[in-house]
């Protein structure tokens, strides 16, 4: 599976950004979704994720519940993150891999994903 992530940016604090996560795989839609982001100098983190199929189920970090949503389009074999109320933290590196056979309880789990592609960088100023 080859995932590509689009839409990031500089935006200025309180903006909104809304990144795109694209396949070409078929069978997308049979792939949990996850947004990890990376910062520089810190370790990678969890942000937000979509269950497998329709993506009735979602998960949030903390830092960034009620800002952000995450949804998908079947049709065209793509998963949004809707950024908004963008901070200055918010700066990092996205990423949004995918895994085939992961649970909603572990939609957070870093190493259930099996497949990563290039991130998208998103900057926020103050």
């Amino acid at each position: 599976v080859q995932l590509q992530a689009s839409g990031g940016g500089l935006v200025q604090a309180g903006g909104s950004l809304r990144l795109s996560c694209t396949a070409s795989e078929r069978t997308f839609s049979s792939y949990a979704v996850g947004w990890f982001r990376q910062a520089p100098g810190k370790e990678r983190e969890f942000v937000a994720a979509i269950s497998r199929w329709s993506g009735t189920s979602t998960s949030y970090s903390d830092s960034v519940k009620g800002r952000f949503t995450v949804s998908k389009d079947n049709t065209k074999k793509a998963v949004y993150l809707q950024m908004n109320s963008l901070k200055p933290e918010d700066t990092a590196v996205y990423y949004c891999p995918a895994g085939a056979r992961i649970i909603v309880s572990t939609l957070h789990l870093m190493d259930h994903y099996d497949y990563w592609g290039q991130g998208t960088q998103v900057t926020v100023s103050s």
